[in-house]
């Protein structure tokens, strides 16, 4: 299978640190690799409504809904690239994951069997100097990929807090050389690690 990249933008901001970092990431990946974009503030999700008890789920066609959805079942690795917003996802990125749970339920797509064995990463742009505190966020993307069954790249950070600021972190700049050149493992959980 070819592989195709979505990377989902979570930032409230357009063309900020962590987009910029995620853009650094993908110019090293082969031409032949389809890339596919998707801003989550130009294409909004509405609020996610659990309803796996009360009604069927039925496959949306049309809107945001829709156009996620189709582009998340193409992807053979999805990017999370969300900034570092109090010490975890933005509320646009989270959304998008909670829509995951409808999609679980949604007759005719097995949505979790086809995400099973494909790669979830994560990008993020930080104003903190400590890593540590992005260890929300890394753990939501990392129990995510596990509970879904996918592979799990990690997450390439960067320091930035104006706009364009990730472009002065060189350490990050030199990690997105790299990013998306190894083998990323299986997911696993913290008490399945052995």
């Amino acid at each position: 299978m070819n592989r195709r990249f979505l990377f989902v933008l979570g930032s409230s901001r357009s063309e900020g640190n962590t987009e910029l970092l995620a853009r650094e990431a993908a110019e090293q990946l082969p031409a032949d690799v389809e890339q596919r974009w998707i801003d989550l503030a130009e294409h909004p999700l509405p609020d996610f409504e659990d309803l796996r008890h009360d009604s069927d789920h039925v496959r949306p066609t049309d809107g945001s809904t829709a156009l996620l959805l189709d582009a998340t079942l193409a992807a053979t690795d999805i990017v999370i690239a969300s900034p570092l917003y109090w010490y975890s996802l933005s509320a646009h990125t989270k959304r998008y994951l909670d829509h995951w749970s409808g999609w679980l339920r949604t007759p005719g797509i097995d949505f979790k069997a086809t995400l099973a064995g494909r790669t979830l990463w994560g990008v993020t742009a930080l104003a903190h100097e400590e890593s540590e505190v992005a260890d929300p966020l890394i753990g939501t993307l990392n129990h995510s990929a596990a509970y879904m069954g996918m592979r799990f790249g990690g997450v390439l950070l960067g320091n930035g807090s104006r706009p364009g600021d990730v472009l002065h972190d060189l350490d990050a700049l030199a990690r997105a050389k790299t990013f998306f050149a190894q083998e990323p493992p299986l997911a696993r959980f913290p008490y399945e690690a052995s």
